[in-house]
């Protein structure tokens, strides 16, 4: 095995302090030809050989054919080892160890069938082939009797919408990952290793290819590089041989750009002026709240999220935006800072909006037409790609920014989703938008005395 192999064994196979296996589920994102299979071969075998008595591995994929890639090879290494002979059992679709009454089987991809199973291990290749949930989500409850139980996911990166627009089972996954290695989640049961170039990555720099490619120049040569990049079609080859996730529609930031003006030094200082973004809504979705300062002399425009609420993942459809809380995050930003304006949309929050105005709060009604968006896009983008502003780094905002892609019509250019059911968030992106437009331009409220005021305190 090569370092980088044993280093990420040591990590899947990390223990708490009781001595139990810290990880349920496992993630491993890395391009074709760096040895998936035979990785996910040895995990196979190793759950069989050292499992539980009576334990059951599985081999599953968005096909059966898919899923006997791992299971071959992991045959081929029984049937080489001469060790091995005396210990497995080899059948055409399953691996016995008589010593313990263990089975290894490989599994088609019909989900119904899957009911009454009690694997304590599961490898899945190819995670974002599957055209949805439902295996997956079988499986992880099939496995809830074993006393320590893993399912790993080995894959390379694909598309982030599946045939229904939403987000595709492995790209979830991902994104849950994500979050989980910036902190915004803490799930210690989950493990993520992602190798993969950077959005924005040059396809053709051999150095890209190094970084994104452990077995680079070793498992998998640098000729194949240099001739796949001439003959495969670039989202092909960012996909398969950089490890990129690709979109079926157009990105809006390009990759980098809003890294590039990351200044997570910086702090707006109270009493500042600011203006507030809001972009709200009530169930099932996100509400977001921004902060931008207003330009003063040569300073930039800082960017910074005050909060934001997000349907946690596997609640149910009866969770609802905290709207007290809300409100009184609102209020205590306007406590903190001198807010010019409190920008938001009117739909769906005319109570919250009149309650705000009542206490004598600066709100500016900003309905998100394409008379107001798409001049506020085009602000924001030319903002980023000049570097005339800066942001405090934060993940969930860079997150709804990378959710973001561009519609455009006979009216303009401006931001949406990528499908019109999808489930990834850009409440912040727009909340960033709305704050940014009008903290550069002249207030259209008069001035009037604040209820809250920084002064105050």
């Amino acid at each position: 095995m090569r370092d980088w192999q044993i280093d990420l064994m040591n990590r899947l196979y990390a223990r708490r302090a009781d001595g139990r296996l810290r990880h349920r589920t496992a993630l491993i994102g890395m391009p074709r030809k760096n040895g998936k299979s035979a990785l996910a071969a040895g995990i196979a075998l190793f759950g069989l050989a050292f499992g539980p008595r009576g334990g059951e591995v599985f081999s599953a994929a968005g096909d059966k054919e898919q899923a006997r890639i791992v299971f071959s090879t992991t045959k081929q290494m029984v049937e080489m080892e001469p060790q091995f002979s005396g210990m497995f059992k080899t059948y055409r679709d399953a691996i016995e160890l008589p010593a313990t009454g263990s089975v290894y089987r490989v599994l088609s991809a019909e989900a119904y069938t899957k009911e009454g199973l009690n694997p304590h291990l599961v490898i899945f290749d190819e995670v974002h082939v599957q055209p949805n949930r439902e295996l997956w989500d079988v499986m992880a409850l099939a496995s809830g009797a074993r006393r320590e139980p893993m399912m790993v996911g080995i894959t390379t990166a694909g598309v982030k919408t599946d045939s229904s627009g939403a987000d595709s089972t492995c790209y979830q996954l991902y994104q849950h990952g994500m979050r989980v290695a910036s902190g915004e989640v803490d799930d210690p049961g989950f493990f993520m290793a992602w190798w993969g170039a950077p959005e924005g990555a040059v396809h053709t720099d051999p150095a890209v290819w190094h970084s994104s490619n452990p077995g680079f120049d070793d498992i998998v040569s640098r000729e194949d590089f240099e001739s796949a990049v001439l003959r495969t079609p670039e989202s092909e080859f960012r996909t398969k041989r950089l490890n990129q996730w690709v979109s079926t529609a157009q990105a809006w930031l390009p990759g980098g750009s809003w890294e590039a003006c990351e200044s997570s030094e910086t702090a707006i200082p109270d009493g500042a002026e600011v203006v507030l973004g809001f972009d709200g809504s009530f169930n099932n979705d996100s509400t977001a709240l921004v902060v931008v300062t207003c330009p003063q002399g040569e300073e930039a425009p800082h960017i910074d999220v005050v909060a934001a609420w997000e349907k946690p993942q596997g609640t149910g459809n009866d969770w609802a935006v905290p709207i007290l809380d809300v409100e009184a995050e609102i209020k205590a930003a306007c406590r903190r800072w001198q807010v010019r304006e409190i920008v938001c949309d009117p739909y769906r929050w005319a109570r919250t909006y009149q309650v705000l105005e009542d206490e004598g709060l600066p709100v500016v009604e900003y309905p998100q037409s394409p008379a107001r968006m798409v001049p506020a896009t085009q602000r924001f983008y030319e903002a980023v790609m000049n570097k005339t502003i800066t942001h405090s780094g934060d993940q969930r905002l860079a997150r709804h920014l990378g959710n973001c892609v561009i519609r455009t019509d006979n009216r303009g250019s401006r931001i949406t989703k990528d499908a019109k059911n999808s489930p990834r968030k850009i409440d912040l992106a727009v909340s960033a938008v709305m704050a940014l437009d009008r903290a550069c331009q002249e207030p259209e409220l008069a001035p009037t005395p604040q209820f809250f005021s920084w002064a105050d305190l």
